[in-house]
């Protein structure tokens, strides 16, 4: 009888490895481990970083109108490698990347065939995966076409995770039925099993787990797929949601068509004990190749932009020439010349204005609406982005009069459909030399390495959003010490900040009142990271701010060969350091009520060379001061709530 138990226990105990495959996969440094199986036919992995787990067993798995590949899967082998991979891309946060991950392709078998691979990358701070669909025999033939109905992929975060997530809005609301376009505020160090506002959350989304950060995102998003977000049902499981049946005016699918075989976008979850691997990562342009090559060298640099300022009237062609002057004295690279253009200049003076810019050494930036029938946005151009013939007639326009690129607005959502208009407008735009930039519009997924001229995208409560409310003014650094360790992670951002003015009209005497200091001001223009910036600069600027704020604004760089992460916690404060060849940038903000004091320790600065440090006292009065670190290369900071701080050398 003893003998009968034991056996029924062991059958009992060792049920697990009897009916599940289990394959580990670990990080070139060992610290990461991956481990994917198959338990009850239901494909899992989880992950554990210095032997802490910071990702629970989560769901994986896709279910396709032609076969449901989440259950009945028996995984046969992984194979694996080492992947190896180095490029050179100036406009992201780091110019050179040498990256190198292991690869494990894990093959799923169900009905006696291969029916999946869910392919796993693992880096020193990065896990990412994505699916391998194959044909379907059927009589007759194979199935070479299918539509991916959803995707069980999961993320289950253990408990006791805080959340940092920008809730996802509904479709068809906001300004002229534009939402969603990802501008939405974040809930700070909220708890889990909420669904946002109904519909879940936009990418990129943080979690603070017991054992460390975790930051969870997608890359290699093109025409081929959509666009995804995060739900959660109630706990801790946040898994892949499609686009709302409502976006783009309920025109198109929500879900995508694929051409078998093929493979669906990067899941991407960057790990780390604290939050140095959050802000270094490149793992949105590790895992993507270029799409094409670049029509003609590229170039990036600042600009400006009068409408966040001086709004619709500002854009006739008397004000727009007084800004290209403003960037010339600047020494800036271009002008973007925002809406209603085309009414209130027109296209003959337009290229006017343009040949006189490009005598002044500036090139133009030229807005226009994407809209085709997805919303009711009524700025113009209208009709010129939605369709490949006009498209590409404007874009002529354009080449001929020396036009360097375009701000495209109010986009209608994620789905495939829309996501095959960003690429298609991006593909022409280089036919013919144009850099582009997007606004109301997604997430970018991989897009600089992708799309050689890309740029930005918004993508975020951006600087309009001052001009517009009270409110934003007062949340301005709280935002941007979010945005900082969230949504410029993944991708270039563009902002259009770094205001000088203290209220946000022309005349800097009436609107909305500017909270934040000059010295903030200096700190954003290198903390958010976007290759061309726009700043909200003004011309009177040049007589009625300070100095040495200007002479910053002039010399300050916009593409990087270096980040660093120093200190800071999403939302309070943030502590970061840029370099530009072989000079660095340590900047700082604080949104935190108390003064915020912190010694920093400044290796990369010559000890026996004297910094120059850009801060501000107790009521927000900038100054420049030169001082020198101690022997430990420390130096002891305080910055006040609103503040900056800036150290060069």
């Amino acid at each position: 009888m003893r003998k009968v138990f034991l056996f029924v226990a062991c059958m009992f105990l060792c049920s697990g490895s009897l009916w599940a495959t289990e394959k580990q996969v670990a990080s070139p440094d060992g610290k990461m481990t991956v481990t994917v199986s198959d338990e009850g036919g239901k494909p899992v992995y989880q992950i554990t970083r210095s032997d802490v787990v910071f990702v629970e067993k989560s769901p994986l798995g896709l279910k396709l109108n032609i076969e449901d590949l989440t259950q009945g899967l028996a995984l046969k082998d992984c194979k694996i490698q080492t992947v190896k991979d180095e490029y050179t891309l100036n406009t992201i946060k780091q110019r050179h990347v040498s990256y190198e991950a292991t690869e494990a392709v894990c093959q799923f078998e169900k009905d006696g065939r291969v029916a999946l691979d869910i392919i796993f990358r693992v880096s020193n701070r990065d896990v990412a995966y994505r699916y391998k669909l194959y044909p379907k025999k059927v009589r007759g033939g194979e199935t070479l076409v299918a539509v991916v109905e959803s995707e069980a992929s999961g993320f289950v975060l253990p408990e006791g995770t805080t959340t940092f997530l920008c809730p996802q809005s509904k479709p068809m609301g906001g300004f002229a039925r534009t939402s969603p376009s990802y501008e939405t505020s974040y809930t700070l160090d909220d708890q889990m099993g909420k669904n946002g506002w109904g519909e879940g959350y936009t990418f990129p989304c943080l979690f603070k787990a017991p054992g460390g950060w975790v930051l969870i995102s997608e890359t290699g998003t093109d025409g081929g797929y959509v666009g995804c977000r995060l739900l959660n049902d109630g706990g801790a499981n946040y898994r892949i949601g499609f686009p709302q049946q409502g976006e783009m005016n309920g025109i198109g699918s929500v879900t995508p068509g694929v051409a078998l075989p093929s493979v669906t976008p990067w899941r991407t979850i960057t790990l780390g004990e604290d939050l140095k691997n959050i802000v270094e990562t490149t793992v949105a342009n590790d895992l993507v190749e270029p799409k094409y090559k670049a029509s003609r060298e590229y170039t990036y640099g600042k600009g400006m932009w009068s409408w966040i300022i001086g709004m619709d009237s500002s854009c006739n062609f008397d004000e727009q020439k007084r800004y290209v002057d403003f960037a010339a004295a600047m020494g800036y690279r271009s002008l973007l010349v925002d809406a209603l253009w085309d009414v209130q200049i027109g296209y003959e003076k337009m290229e006017e204005l343009s040949r006189y810019a490009q005598s002044k050494g500036v090139g133009l930036f030229l807005w226009y609406n994407s809209n085709g029938s997805w919303n009711d946005a009524p700025q113009s151009p209208k009709g010129k982005m939605d369709k490949s013939g006009a498209r590409r007639k404007e874009m002529a326009w354009m080449q001929k009069n020396g036009i360097l690129g375009i701000k495209v607005d109010f986009f209608g959502g994620d789905k495939q459909q829309m996501m095959q208009l960003y690429e298609d407008i991006l593909t022409d735009a280089n036919d013919f030399g144009i850099q582009c930039i997007f606004h109301g519009c997604t997430l970018p997924r991989g897009w600089e390495r992708m799309y050689p001229n890309y740029v930005a995208s918004e993508a975020v409560l951006a600087s309009e959003n001052l001009h517009f409310g009270q409110g934003a003014c007062d949340a301005e650094a709280q935002n941007a010490a979010t945005h900082a360790f969230i949504r410029n992670t993944v991708g270039s951002m563009d902002f259009g900040g770094s205001a000088l003015n203290k209220r946000y009209s022309a005349d800097n005497q009436h609107g909305t009142v500017r909270k934040t200091s000059d010295v903030y001001a200096l700190a954003t223009a290198v903390l958010f990271q976007a290759s061309v910036q726009h700043f909200a600069l003004a011309p009177n600027n040049l007589t009625d701010a300070p100095a040495w704020a200007i002479d910053f604004m002039k010399q300050v760089p916009t593409t990087w060969d270096e980040v660093r992460f120093i200190d800071g916690y999403p939302g309070k404060y943030v502590i970061m350091a840029r370099r530009c060849g072989d000079k660095w940038y340590i900047v700082g903000i604080n949104a935190g009520e108390q003064p915020l004091k912190k010694t920093l320790t400044l290796s990369m600065f010559d000890v026996k060379s004297p910094l120059t440090v850009y801060s501000d006292d107790a009521t927000l009065n900038g100054s420049v001061k030169t001082v020198k670190q101690n022997k430990k290369q420390q130096l002891s900071v305080e910055i006040p709530q609103n503040g900056g701080l800036v150290i060069i050398q």
